[in-house]
């Protein structure tokens, strides 16, 4: 796995795990790293992929790419539709705008 997206993976799901254990107080400020660094992970994701070529030209195409068969399986369930739905924006060539981000 490309070792920019392996860095930005494993950030992504350090900050996943402290989320899920958050205390009241801190539930807001680890909820808003963790978006910041699932976001930044899919921003890794779209440098690489526009290096690609061939281009996958599906979401169906660009999950059996060894890379991102490897990413997929380490994401967590709870957030693997959002992680599909972002790379098939990636795929379509398309890019998300700020206020359409999950919340």
């Amino acid at each position: 796995m490309d070792a920019t997206i392996e860095k930005a993976l494993h950030i992504m799901l350090a900050n996943w795990e402290r989320m899920k254990k958050s205390h009241e107080d801190d539930a807001e400020d680890d909820a808003n790293t963790f978006e910041a660094s699932f976001y930044h992970l899919m921003e890794q994701i779209r440098e690489w992929f526009g290096k690609l070529e061939p281009k996958p030209t599906t979401v169906d195409d660009a999950l059996l790419l060894p890379d991102m068969a490897k990413l997929e399986e380490q994401m967590p369930v709870e957030i693997l539709l959002n992680f599909e739905t972002e790379l098939e924006l990636i795929v379509e060539g398309e890019t998300r705008i700020e206020d359409e981000r999950y919340d």
